[in-house]
């Protein structure tokens, strides 16, 4: 298991946008934290209002948003346009080739949103785009899957990768399980407050864990957490 802390994070502002890379991106570049198993990107991004990212290309990427604050609108060449709220999960199959935006529409208030990119388990898909909301409820106490490749419910958006994507909200009092099949990897994200993994490892906001060749994780918390935790190849 390595922690990666919050602070250790590469931090890129540009005024509009402030963003904190969890991985090699843009002009922050590390050999030896490029990837972990299929996960490419993880970016914690605040985006200023009336500012985004405008029309840009992607390819023979699986991209996943995740919005925590705020709104994100996302238009792209397919002919897509939506937004984008919290309790919400977008998934875009770069394929063959897109272009798309990511605009903050509101004239007020500021949009937080994290964006995870993952390597697809074969090149030159078809483009597509899905957004799916789920049930915030629903996870509370609970491992909640959003993203997977497995045959899930409705509210479940389907990624060309061999991982699942569990949200959830964790009171101080509860403990959660996860079993992990072997030769497989968890990715493990606090969003908000803390959290103990096996009841030693302590992690705060935004802290992050790798974890590999462990068949079982716990996780509890002190003070309640709101937590990402990835199952993947």
């Amino acid at each position: 298991m390595k922690i990666y802390p919050a602070a250790s994070r590469f931090t890129s502002d540009h005024g509009w946008l402030k963003s904190h890379f969890s991985f090699s991106f843009a002009e922050y570049y590390d050999p030896n934290n490029v990837s972990f198993g299929s996960m490419r990107v993880l970016n914690d991004d605040v985006v200023q209002p009336l500012t985004g990212f405008g029309m840009h290309p992607h390819r023979d990427m699986e991209i996943v948003s995740i919005v925590l604050k705020g709104q994100l609108k996302h238009e792209d060449s397919e002919g897509n346009s939506e937004i984008l709220r919290p309790g919400e999960v977008q998934r875009m199959t770069a394929g063959t080739g897109i272009v798309h935006s990511e605009m903050n529409p509101s004239s007020t208030e500021e949009v937080n949103f994290l964006q995870m990119w993952f390597m697809p388990n074969e090149r030159g898909l078809q483009p597509s785009y899905e957004q799916k909301a789920y049930n915030q409820e629903a996870m509370k106490n609970h491992l909640l899957p959003v993203v997977s490749n497995l045959p899930q419910s409705e509210e479940v958006a389907y990624i060309h990768q061999d991982l699942t994507i569990y949200l959830s909200r964790l009171d101080s009092n509860k403990t959660l399980s996860f079993q992990q099949e072997e030769n497989r990897k968890m990715f493990f994200f606090v969003i908000e407050g803390d959290v103990i993994l096996n009841q030693d490892v302590k992690l705060k906001k935004r802290d992050s864990a790798r974890i590999t060749d462990q068949p079982a994780l716990t996780i509890q918390s002190d003070s309640g957490a709101f937590f990402m935790l990835i199952d993947l190849a």
